[in-house]
């Protein structure tokens, strides 16, 4: 395992990336560009490509160019009912701590948007193959809408833009799974509050992704970027919120996916946080080729989520809640 400082110098040196990658493409000689149809954008999507191949465009057949917007995580609107609400939230800063309680509700609406598009491709060398770098931007609001009294205020919103670099990395591995990818990012999330309810930090995240027939798994490990203590709005936020994140997808069938995610401190504590996500789609897509296996890609879902642990907002990094929610999503995990 790289150390962390030099996972956040391989990372830095990435990022100037965005600035020449026209430049880059415009050199590369024939064969390394990209051989996608640009008159079939749909081809990109076709059954010949697997399902992490899709997502990270990994292949000839699979890519679907540059700064075009992608989903990234789901695009949402659910209602919640949760077992507790953080009427005052806290940190171990100083001067970071709410000094009364606000009469939130424990059922509540969630909104999520959440976008990437691609940036840069064949940045390194050609030995990496389709190595390509990504932005980002995911936004998860809870909005209290059933408060009439308090004129329906939204309680928290966290803001997540993120840079990715993905290598295709394909291995075959026991048992009959296939590695797929690996990747770096760097990742800031931040609620865009003043104090005391100011929370925010920043990450180095390595990660790599897997699949089996069906069946889809990914792990990240983050390092978080040090800052000094009075910068720090919370201190020791991994040690509630997790180090490490392992992603469980199984595609039962064309119309419903399964999810499980649980993220851990990796400290021998019980804190960290589990979440299981149901996918149905709902109807079919306009797309009227049968030969993409991805049919209803396109259709409105109905999305059910259980949570419980820590870290489901910023706000609540150090308040365990549980929580279900039910409602419609516009893109796959």
């Amino acid at each position: 395992m790289l150390a962390p400082r030099h996972i956040a110098t391989l990372l830095i040196a990435v990022m100037p990336c965005v600035a020449w990658s026209e430049a880059v493409f415009k050199a590369l000689p024939p064969e390394t560009t990209s051989t996608h149809n640009t008159a079939n954008p749909g081809d990109c999507r076709s059954a010949s490509s697997s399902t992490l191949s899709k997502f990270w465009e990994l292949e000839d057949a699979s890519d679907c160019g540059r700064f075009n917007i992608r989903g990234y995580r789901p695009i949402s609107l659910s209602v919640v009912a949760a077992d507790a609400v953080n009427r005052s939230p806290s940190s171990e800063a100083a001067g970071h701590s709410a000094t009364s309680n606000t009469p939130y509700q424990t059922q509540e609406m969630r909104i999520q948007l959440s976008v990437r598009t691609k940036i840069g491709q064949g940045l390194v060398n050609p030995g990496l193959g389709r190595d390509s770098l990504w932005f980002a931007y995911s936004q998860q609001s809870y909005w209290q809408v059933f408060t009439a009294d308090m004129s329906r205020p939204f309680r928290t919103t966290d803001h997540e833009p993120e840079l990715i670099y993905i290598v295709p990395t394909d291995a075959p591995l026991p048992g009959g799974w296939r590695l797929r990818y690996s990747g770096l990012s760097l990742n800031h999330q931040s609620n865009g509050q003043s104090l005391p309810l100011s929370r925010s930090w920043n990450r180095v995240i390595a990660m790599a992704g897997m699949e089996k027939n069906n069946w889809v798994l990914s792990g990240k490990f983050w390092q978080r970027v040090p800052e000094s203590a009075e910068n720090d709005d919370n201190p020791g936020i991994e040690n509630w919120v997790g180090r490490a994140e392992l992603n469980a997808g199984w595609r039962l069938n064309t119309d419903n996916t399964l999810g499980l995610t649980v993220r851990s401190p990796l400290a021998g504590s019980d804190r960290g946080s589990w979440r299981l996500d149901w996918f149905k789609a709902l109807g079919n897509s306009n797309t009227p080729r049968p030969e993409l296996d991805q049919a209803r890609s396109g259709a409105l879902r109905l999305h059910v989520q259980l949570f419980s642990g820590y870290g489901d907002t910023l706000l609540d990094y150090n308040h365990r809640r549980t929580l279900l929610s039910v409602g419609l999503s516009l893109v796959d995990w």
